[in-house]
């Protein structure tokens, strides 16, 4: 009894199995559902350069003039430069690889649904650009305090209209610099004391500015020049709240726009050597970045540092800091991984940035440092565009070839195994709907499987291997019927000496899978990945939801009716 109830819980997983990944393949089939079909409408298989178009773009890399020890870093330092940037352009599921082939070295960039060829070539060509950067001197700042003094100087005209009587909420509509309030005429509403900046406060809740008056001169603040009219106030003591409206002018300083702040140095990564995480005392303590110099850079580091003691210089790469430790995504004097403070003039060509960083901070900022230090030369030996209708078209070829091959493979599977012919046809559509539910969810995941039309070519082959391992197994179960031996028996026995044939055919398959995707690049890798993915799908498939279903389906009437389970076999003397 106990073993009924097993089975049967077995069987009902398998159904629950295969109605999960049927819907996921197949959303139509729950359109009724509209939420439901809304969400799995939306999961769709992650198409390859081949099925929705796009460019190939094909690089060798120039490893001649580097030490051998490193060429790896290198070329994974350029690989890194080519993805930062094509991942900048937009693009949507890039590929960007090595490639290597004897001692050539190429990087393979597939960059789909893009038609303009020349662009990506630009995007991808340039050469990063590492620079030092400091901060900007005197003239900079004069530059904001004409600025300010003409801020001022508007304000101060402003203040003459409004206390000659000119509508106040109109002027504050029209010249206010405060988004804030200005559409709402200046007006500031009801607050109480401390709400505003000390000078702000000090005036409307004074006694020398009454209700409905405009105070007669500017009030500075750190944010600029205010022109304040008090409106109304109400309560006493802690309870008092006064309602006022004000224009502001603005007050501009060099610290609001961080790309004026720093300033080129004509120091740039052509002039750094090397960069690499070090410790300030033996393995002991926070890792630290240490750089060196050229001979060039050595002279330009040791006059930047000269006049920058006490101050900051940033690092800079591609035109954004290497690093961003407050998330706001510019360049802040006041953040010392943005700019590490200078504390002494640096000679020697050697330095390092120290700070509360952790080991994966520390590498991970060597790595974007050496991007710009260590650019591989790169010259385009190969290129080709991809037409979306080409791949439209070969992807309905292709899945017509897959449907047909699907229908033939079932015939035949019906006509000469009949019942259990019918159960293997069961799990060849199980198994489709398996695989096509894992590349739709796999896009979820950082491994997401990108379909191609080699992919979809070992999607089909695996097909066949799927019905071979049931092949295997029927054929062992004609024999042993062939003995006499009972249906349930002569199951049992097939399923367990096909087993060694099938593990043995599945292993060698995959080995020679797992050499292509080692060794292969693009379109043999896709295939291989596809088709080792499909082969451990088949043999979960083959030996696990056939036998389910074979021993749940298994009755009575098969022992007087053998021949309905399977053709029937020459019984051997």
């Amino acid at each position: 009894m106990k073993q009924q109830i097993k089975i049967r819980f077995q069987f009902a997983w398998v159904l629950a199995l295969g109605l999960v990944c049927g819907v996921i393949a197949y959303p139509s089939a729950v359109k009724f559902v509209p939420p439901l079909f809304g969400f799995l409408e939306g999961m769709q298989v992650n198409r390859g350069l081949d099925l929705q178009g796009g460019i190939h773009l094909e690089y060798e890399a120039d490893v001649s003039q580097l030490d051998a020890a490193k060429q790896d870093d290198a070329l994974a330092a350029a690989e890194a430069v080519i993805e930062r940037r094509v991942n900048a352009f937009g693009v949507g599921e890039p590929l960007v690889q090595l490639s290597r082939s004897g001692s050539t070295q190429r990087i393979i960039v597939e960059l789909p649904g893009i038609k303009d060829i020349e662009q990506a070539k630009k995007v991808i060509k340039e050469t990063p650009f590492l620079e030092f950067r400091e901060p900007a001197g005197l003239e900079a700042e004069k530059q904001f305090d004409e600025v300010n003094a003409k801020s001022k100087s508007d304000a101060e005209n402003l203040l003459i209209r409004a206390k000659l009587g000119e509508d106040f909420a109109t002027l504050a509509t029209q010249y206010s610099q405060d988004p804030g309030s200005k559409d709402k005429g200046g007006d500031l509403d009801f607050v109480k004391k401390g709400t505003f900046v000390p000078e702000f406060d000090d005036v409307v809740f004074g006694d020398a500015l009454k209700t409905g008056e405009v105070y007669p001169d500017l009030v500075e603040s750190q944010f600029g020049w205010h022109i304040i009219k008090k409106l109304e106030e109400r309560g006493e003591g802690e309870n008092r709240e006064v309602r006022a409206s004000h224009i502001l002018f603005l007050k501009r300083s060099i610290g609001q726009y961080p790309e004026l702040a720093f300033v080129a140095t004509g120091l740039t990564g052509k002039n750094l050597k090397d960069a690499y995480v070090d410790y300030r005392s033996q393995g002991v303590g926070s890792p630290q970045i240490a750089l060196r110099f050229d001979d060039e850079g050595t002279k330009l580091f040791a006059e930047i540092t000269k006049r920058n003691v006490g101050r900051g210089v940033a690092i800079v790469l591609d035109g954004l800091p290497i690093t961003d430790t407050n998330g706001d995504g510019v360049i802040d004097a006041l953040d010392p991984p943005y700019a590490p403070t200078i504390q002494q003039e640096i000679v020697g060509g050697q330095a390092v940035i120290t700070g509360n960083y952790k080991m994966q901070e520390a590498n991970d900022l060597v790595k974007r440092l050496n991007e710009g230090a260590l650019p591989v030369p790169i010259t385009l030996v190969g290129q080709q565009s991809v037409d979306a209708s080409l791949g439209e078209s070969a992807l309905r070829q292709s899945l017509l070839a897959g449907l047909v091959g699907l229908g033939a493979v079932a015939i035949f599977m019906i006509f000469y195994y009949r019942f259990l012919g019918l159960i293997a046809v069961f799990a060849l559509l199980l198994y489709t709907a398996m695989l096509l539910a894992i590349f739709k969810l796999s896009v979820f995941t950082p491994f997401a499987i990108t379909v191609t039309l080699s992919g979809i070519a070992g999607f089909i082959l695996s097909i066949g291997i799927a019905v071979d391992a049931n092949v295997l197994i029927f054929e062992r179960t004609r024999e042993e019927l062939s003995y006499g031996k009972n249906v349930y028996k002569s199951l049992s026995e097939g399923f367990r000496r096909a087993w060694p044939s099938i593990r043995d055919g599945h292993i060698s398959t995959l080995i020679t899978t797992f050499i292509l995707i080692g060794f292969g690049t693009g379109f043999v890798k896709g295939f291989a990945i596809i088709l080792a993915l499909g082969v451990l799908l088949s043999l979960f498939t083959a030996v696990v939801l056939v036998r389910i279903t074979t021993v749940f389906l298994t009755a009575s009437w098969m022992e007087k009716y053998p021949q309905f389970l399977v053709s029937p076999k020459k019984r051997l003397e």
